[in-house]
């Protein structure tokens, strides 16, 4: 219809919000039931894998363990027979007591790191809501940690000055609508996997309108894609929702996985859709290890940690986007030691170097092997940065740098220089 492609086109001619252009690092927390059993086999990342059976099969996203326990002959499906007794997915629901969450602590460690906005999983694709979400009862105020979870952290972001952002898998829900599993087919489509009807889709945009109601959250992000019957501007259509939110929330941001012709920004994932970064606002995310949700067979050796974390935000910043770096809380509540550790070396670079990286990027590059690597930058002064990460010292233009936790401008070096790390060098 003509009168719905001109509300497209003038959601689309909004102004990209000046605190998500400036937006450097986010951090994503995926905590469900899933936190329960906390098991996937750490595999691979995803984009790395060519066949989307092996993928799904092999699924190294805990979140996705409803789905995979499904799946014939999976080690996940294995894992839960022995483990668990074969007992139903939403036993863990009750089982999930969240008995030492503490909202503000766990904000504190993630805006002490440098965080501009956090984004929590509203609702994943097990469809168990983490609010008193209208229209079900299979929500964490009627069970299990029987708390406004989405309420507790909501306001321990604004407590901390923190932007808050609500996930909602819009795309697919494995309770209300159960197909079956996915990755029996070796295709990465969702064709016949994902719900496309008007009742799905009165359900989904009432939940999204009670969390821009309650929660005004800056960042509305759905994942998968949203269901046919409700992407037009109809009563429970997303486009009617996108307008009222914007009404609710003039600075808000929508990502793309709605797959309707607005959004305000794309988004890739690991090294999946890699394409998306070259539009004009795009958002990396990625789990620290390979699974965005705790995995208990996870630890630092399968983390993006040390200098290769302050690597790859230092690779998406400078090119223009942003990272959404994704933690999972273990079913009581905290961050597991591993996680917090990551978070926390990551803040140490981030203190002294992060105001550094609103730069124009340059073409300059250099690989140094052995996980050392500088990009390069051109500051506002026109002056050049070097953006090094690295634990060894290295020689950039005839100088031998020495790595530090420190930001070197000016000839003067801050921090503690007994300890490798990245560092900020401004050159001539």
């Amino acid at each position: 219809m003509v009168a719905d492609q001109e509300r497209w086109e003038a959601l689309s001619a909004r102004e990209t919000p000046e605190w998500f252009r400036e937006a450097k690092l986010g951090f994503f927390i995926h905590w469900g039931p899933y936190s329960v059993p906390a098991w996937a086999e750490p595999t691979a990342e995803l984009g790395t894998v060519e066949s989307a059976t092996e993928w799904y099969t092999h699924n190294p996203y805990s979140e996705w363990y409803y789905n995979t326990i499904r799946i014939e002959g999976s080690e996940a499906q294995k894992h839960q027979q022995e483990v668990h007794g074969g007992r139903p997915y939403d036993d863990f629901i009750d089982e999930w007591k969240a008995e030492h969450f503490d909202a503000s602590a766990i904000v504190g460690e993630l805006a002490a790191a440098g965080a501009d906005y956090i984004v929590l999983t509203t609702k994943h694709h097990d469809g168990v809501c983490l609010w008193d979400a209208p229209g079900t009862d299979r929500n964490t105020v009627a069970r299990g940690p029987r708390r406004d979870l989405v309420g507790e952290y909501s306001d321990a972001c604004k407590q901390r000055g923190v932007r808050f952002g609500a996930y909602y898998s819009g795309g697919l829900d494995w309770h209300e609508r159960p197909f079956p599993p996915i990755g029996e087919a070796d295709t990465w489509s969702w064709d016949g996997l994902r719900p496309l009807d008007a009742e799905y889709a009165q359900y989904a945009a009432e939940h999204v309108r009670d969390l821009v109601r309650r929660y005004q959250p800056d960042v509305l992000w759905n994942d998968i894609e949203w269901p046919d019957a409700g992407k037009d501007f109809g009563e429970f259509g997303i486009g009617r929702v996108f307008e009222e939110y914007y009404a609710v929330k003039p600075d808000g941001v929508v990502n793309d996985r709605w797959q309707v012709p607005h959004a305000d920004y794309t988004t890739s994932e690991y090294q999946h859709m890699l394409d998306n970064e070259d539009a004009r606002q795009w958002e990396n995310c990625r789990g620290v290890g390979l699974s965005f949700a705790y995995n208990q067979e996870e630890g630092l050796q399968h983390a993006l940690a040390g200098p290769m974390a302050a690597r790859h935000l230092i690779d998406v910043v400078t090119r223009g986007g942003r990272l959404l770096f994704g933690v999972g809380p273990m079913a009581d509540g905290r961050l597991p030691k591993w996680q917090s550790d990551v978070v926390a070396w990551l803040g140490e670079w981030m203190r002294p170097g992060g105001e550094y990286l609103q730069v124009v990027p340059t073409d300059r590059t250099i690989d140094f092997g052995d996980d050392v690597w500088a990009r390069f930058g051109q500051a506002a002064d026109g002056s050049t940065l070097a953006f090094i990460a690295a634990d060894r010292p290295v020689e950039i233009d005839g100088e031998l740098l020495t790595p530090q936790w420190a930001t070197l401008a000016d000839g003067v070096l801050t921090s503690n220089p007994d300890r490798p790390g990245p560092v900020v060098v401004r050159l001539a």
